[in-house]
């Protein structure tokens, strides 16, 4: 089975309170947004304390195009890519020419050649390294790409992928959009970056907890393609911020966990570890609900929230990183790893330790 190696993040440099962003949310939804004291307890109740962000606050005091925010992501998306892959491959003692497979995944940016290209040179990737850019899993894109890595390695098990996620939410802020859903998400979204390294059978060097990666499920719900995602308008990226989202997690997770857990003879009360993707408070409380699951059940999660905020793909390998760091781990607990996303769609991996 494919094994998880290592894992690093990374965040960009500026890092804003919550009280600031609530401050300014205020001063610009103040002469649009009737009853904007009720709406600003959004800020109040995320369970949020700081987050990172890709340029400095100032920088959001002026409405800028599609072009100028895009050209940030390009290059911190290039900066945070590397230092996190670097990161991971230190942390597995290894250098970039044992990488086979380059995956990126993100969906808060563009670019062509697309950034796992710009990463080659930089971290000195032998030339015949094949690579795959994925864009468009949103929130769930941490899961999804880490489940292709886990893919390819079982199919060429002498080799290792490169799952290297970036995601700077902050940098589609749409600054004239003053709809709820555009306060919702300023009250939610930061900046990061992770990456893991997957190797095949062959070439895997486990540890007392490293995790093993025994099955993934993709899901698409139907009749759901308005819950979450992006409207691409002329100044950018307009997001798609569905409030029912906490309601469908807590109604289709529990046959969903179990369904997928039954293949392997398990049940969701075998499951030791929940690695699940922080997508807000309401989120979590969700997840609680579905498996009726104790309060520190989701601990990391919940400390990934109030500490980065929603990174969307970046965010569930944040939660991992935390795990396997964590001394509580036992060799031979299950782990199971969930997030929600564009579509409406879920992943879940189940690993062993």
């Amino acid at each position: 089975m494919p094994t998880i190696a290592a894992v690093a993040s990374a965040v960009p440099p500026y890092r804003l309170e919550q009280a600031t962003a609530r401050a300014y949310a205020h001063h610009l939804f103040r002469d649009h947004l009737p009853q904007l004291e009720r709406y600003l307890t959004v800020f109040d109740h995320a369970a949020i304390e700081t987050r990172y962000l890709s340029v400095p606050v100032e920088w959001f005091l002026e409405a800028r195009g599609l072009g100028a925010a895009n050209q940030r992501f390009i290059e911190m998306a290039t900066q945070l890519g590397e230092e996190v892959a670097r990161a991971c491959l230190q942390r597995a003692d290894l250098p970039p020419s044992a990488v086979d497979h380059l995956i990126f995944v993100s969906t808060t940016g563009l670019a062509a050649p697309s950034i796992d290209a710009r990463l080659f040179a930089r971290l000195g990737l032998q030339p015949h390294t094949r690579r795959t850019p994925i864009w468009g899993l949103g929130c769930a894109g941490g899961v999804g790409g880490l489940a292709r890595a886990q893919e390819y390695v079982r199919a060429y098990p002498h080799q290792r992928a490169l799952l290297v996620t970036v995601e700077l939410c902050s940098l589609t802020a749409q600054i004239d959009d003053r709809s709820k859903r555009n306060l919702v998400a300023m009250s939610l979204f930061g900046d990061g970056a992770a990456a893991v390294l997957v190797e095949g059978d062959a070439v895997a060097r486990p540890t007392r907890t490293t995790p093993r990666i025994i099955d993934t499920c993709s899901t698409l719900f139907p009749d759901s393609l308005d819950l979450m995602g992006w409207e691409i308008v002329d100044q950018g990226f307009r997001v798609v911020f569905g409030t029912r989202i906490p309601a469908v997690v807590t109604e289709h997770y529990h046959a969903l966990a179990a369904t997928f857990l039954a293949r392997h003879g398990l049940r969701p009360a075998d499951i030791a570890h929940h690695i699940y993707h922080p997508g807000g408070a309401k989120v979590l409380a969700a997840y609680e609900r579905a498996l009726a699951l104790p309060p520190q059940a989701l601990a990391h999660s919940r400390a990934i929230l109030r500490q980065y905020g929603n990174m969307s793909s970046a965010s569930v390998l944040f939660v991992l990183e935390r795990f396997l760091d964590d001394r509580t781990v036992t060799p031979g607990d299950y782990g199971l790893l969930c997030c929600f996303g564009p579509g409406f769609s879920a992943e879940l991996m189940l690993i062993r330790f």
